[in-house]
């Protein structure tokens, strides 16, 4: 099961939970659930509560602002929807499009998801001299798309109003359209 997304107090976007965790800040009353996941209920001796897809927090809680997500190897594999940035097959491995050692660093703007096949025939190439060119270019996630993006492109349109706004494309963010 996916993991469950925190709303501020605000209903502003926070952070993803695992569900034990979520169930916690219910039952402590902490958190209500403001969207259940259909037709699945927790059941105990004394608690009988729907399954949490989003929840809000009762109080408010200051969050320093960050302008972009921070780079890790998972966010790298979200952002791209597991799809290798060659091929379009499942991605399970991140490639540095200017590899390591030709000076290329963690960043969202050097690294693409990729298969391992892909990964490995690429090597310390750049996609141009490999011959792979690249599906789609990659881009910084604003911290509120990295955790939508983390909840899975089907559930980002059963998000409570308000929560998922109109998104562009990731072509409409400086790449080209994913071939499909």
């Amino acid at each position: 099961m996916r993991d469950t997304l925190v709303l501020n107090a605000s209903f502003e976007p926070l952070s993803t939970v695992t569900l034990n965790r979520a169930v916690v800040l219910v039952l402590t009353d902490k958190a209500v659930v403001e969207q259940a996941r259909p037709g699945l209920r927790m059941r105990a001796a004394a608690v009988d509560l729907p399954v949490p897809r989003v929840i809000r927090l009762c109080r408010y809680v200051r969050v320093p602002f960050r302008r972009h997500a921070p780079w890790s190897r998972r966010g790298v594999l979200i952002r791209d929807q597991h799809r290798c940035a060659y091929c379009g097959r499942r991605a399970t491995t991140v490639d540095h499009v200017v590899p390591k050692a030709q000076g290329g660093g963690d960043s969202w703007l050097n690294t693409v998801a990729s298969c391992a096949e892909d990964n490995h025939r690429k090597a310390d190439r750049t996609p141009e001299e490999a011959g792979m060119p690249l599906l789609h270019r990659p881009f910084v996630p604003s911290p509120a798309d990295a955790m939508l993006l983390a909840l899975g492109a089907d559930d980002r349109s059963a998000l409570p109003d308000g929560v998922a706004p109109a998104r562009a494309e990731p072509a409409a963010l400086g790449g080209p359209a994913r071939s499909a």
